[in-house]
């Protein structure tokens, strides 16, 4: 199974939509909550070319952006090879 790295803030309803489709497709989500540890915040910057809204996710280390984004994956239905990879 993949590796998937959401970085997130405590209050975030595109957060909580993802987490709950990567839930019911059976995934484990590492959360890095960045409204804790500004550090994780530059970290989440540097790793999405900038990105500052949350989420932002990343599957075996590659970005895949944000909310909308994983629902398009999904929609095209490239999101389970890339979980499955």
């Amino acid at each position: 199974m993949a590796i998937v790295e959401m970085y997130t803030t405590q209050v975030c309803p595109y957060c909580v939509r993802a987490k709950d489709l990567l839930k019911r497709k059976g995934v484990e989500v590492t959360e890095i909550r960045v409204d804790l540890d500004d550090a994780k915040r530059d970290e989440m910057l540097a790793r999405a070319a900038g990105r500052r809204t949350v989420p932002q996710i990343f599957i075996n280390g590659q970005h895949v952006g944000g909310s909308d984004d994983l629902q398009a994956l999904d929609s095209k239905g490239e999101l389970d090879a890339m979980l499955n990879a």
